[in-house]
């Protein structure tokens, strides 16, 4: 076993969380954890199933009542309190990240940072769910409504964000005085792991969250958590197959559901656009974590007058990354998550060269620092039939389309089952509106290739998925509002006692 160095060593946990205690499986089974950069075993986690999943679904059953109960600012303070000590940790946490998911020890940092902001805007929402007041139609009638938890919910999160994508979920679910059931990804549980431990000592209260683990049994603990009666809500993040499985489990009992998935993000740089500007942007946009992340810049259109020499610095660029072992000095970029990562991304560069891309830099396998690493990517001359411009690579590939008109690019833009980012880069306000409101995703950066933010509404729309993570919607996601009416009411004021 090769464990991260920790400050705190406590908060490496080789076990699942459930009901405020520390747990093996029943069958005590487990799975073992590897470093992506360099194949060295971390440790174990329980692989937990079905069984042991209904035993997490019952301890958040049996704390709801009460948790409920609790005043919005009540569970306010438990998220400030939380969202502090990840703060105080942030530095074990983000090793825990580049251990398990090999992203660079910066990026690991600024994604605790990110995961945090989720815990510290809800303990600023959960004070604030309003109801209405609503003028009745029926006279002797007063309508109002109130905003109530959903119940008990079941959380899904990938490995790509390890400490992100579970605080964006539990935060708002625990805002609306909701109950957890988490199912932390197999590639990265510790993170998962670390996080429930910082719960248990914010006094988040035993069953509020539980944190189920497995690898092998992955479907059979997805679902028991789409079929139980007692989960009302199913949060999933991650690939669009998958998220339909989920969604056709679900129907039996007519969950309220929120998926995030896959993407195929345009990204689009126009003649009069800002050349620095945009290329720093498809910088950031287009190889953060290695290009591992669902609103990646995954086909960059560029128009035809600014195409050669946007090629040019975004592949001086690239050629300066410095890829690696994510704990490693200097390293910029870190390995892709297994070797069916490597594959994808090497068929779809191969596929591209053999259609007539021109490979700028990179292209290659990097089988001397390891089985999961790959050149950082340019292609030029890419064209609509070839596989990357109709799947998301998910690694590190920047295939740039030439274009020539707005109206084509915004067509070739749209020509996708998914949408859930787009970005594109323009001086000309009125061609902002235009594209934009054209664009078939759920968010769109403009001139800009970063646009999460707590404070940010998340999710996207066709195969991309349904409802809004973060910002003042994402509590809504975990709520139901119920509607009371009351009768007999605008009586004549009484002229005695």
């Amino acid at each position: 076993m090769n464990p991260p160095p920790l400050n705190d060593k406590s908060l490496f946990k080789q076990q699942s969380y459930v009901n405020g205690q520390w747990v093996d499986a029943k069958s005590g089974k487990t799975f073992s954890v590897d470093n992506p950069g360099n194949g060295q075993t971390l440790g174990t986690m329980p692989e937990m199933n079905a069984e042991d999943t209904q035993m997490a679904i019952d301890a958040a059953a049996a704390a709801l009542p009460s948790f409920r109960r609790t005043t919005g600012r009540e569970r306010a303070r438990m998220l400030r309190k939380w969202y502090q000590l990840m703060m105080d940790n942030a530095d074990d946490i983000a090793k825990l990240i580049t251990w398990e998911n090999g992203k660079p020890l910066g990026d690991a940092k600024g994604e605790v940072t990110y995961a945090a902001n989720f815990f510290e805007w809800f303990s600023e929402e959960a004070p604030r769910s309003y109801g209405d007041t609503i003028p009745a139609g029926v006279p002797g009638n007063r309508v109002f409504t109130v905003k109530e938890p959903v119940g008990v919910t079941g959380l899904i999160t990938p490995w790509n964000f390890p400490a992100a994508m579970i605080t964006r979920k539990m935060g708002p679910a625990l805002a609306a005085g909701c109950t957890v059931v988490a199912k932390s990804p197999g590639e990265t549980p510790f993170t998962a792991a670390a996080i429930a431990e910082l719960a248990h000592r914010a006094g988040i209260p035993p069953g509020v969250i539980n944190i189920v683990t497995a690898l092998e049994n992955t479907a059979e603990v997805g679902n028991a958590l789409t079929s139980s009666n007692t989960v009302k809500k199913v949060s999933f993040t991650g690939s669009t197959r998958v998220g339909k499985l989920l969604m056709k489990q679900s129907s039996d009992t007519l969950k309220k559901l929120s998926f995030e998935l896959g993407g195929n993000a345009p990204f689009i740089v126009f003649d009069d656009a800002d050349l620095d500007l945009a290329v720093n942007g498809a910088i950031a946009s287009k190889f953060r974590g290695s290009g591992q992340t669902c609103v990646c810049a995954n086909r960059l259109y560029v128009q035809s007058g600014i195409y050669d020499d946007f090629a040019k610095a975004f592949t001086e660029k690239v050629k300066n990354f410095k890829v690696g072992a994510g704990d490693q000095e200097g390293v910029t970029h870190g390995p892709l998550i297994h070797e069916r990562a490597v594959e994808k991304v090497k068929a779809h560069v191969e596929d591209a060269v053999k259609q007539g891309g021109k490979v700028l830099a990179g292209g290659q396998a990097l089988p001397d620092l390891g089985s999961n690493y790959f050149q950082p990517t340019v292609i030029r001359d890419m064209k609509n039939d070839m596989q990357l411009a109709h799947e998301e690579t998910f690694g590190p590939v920047a295939g740039l389309f030439p274009f020539s008109s707005e109206a084509d690019v915004v067509a070739m833009a749209n020509d996708t089952e998914v949408g859930l980012a787009g970005y594109f880069f323009s001086k000309d306000i009125q061609r902002c509106y235009r594209v934009a409101e054209s664009l078939e995703v759920g968010m769109v950066g403009i001139n800009t290739g970063i646009i999460s933010d707590a404070a940010a509404p998340f999710g996207g729309v066709k195969h991309s998925g349904f409802g809004r993570e973060g910002s003042k919607y994402g509590i809504e996601e975990y709520q139901i509002i119920k509607t009371v009416t009351l009768g007999g009411m605008g009586q004549e004021l009484q002229a005695s006692a």
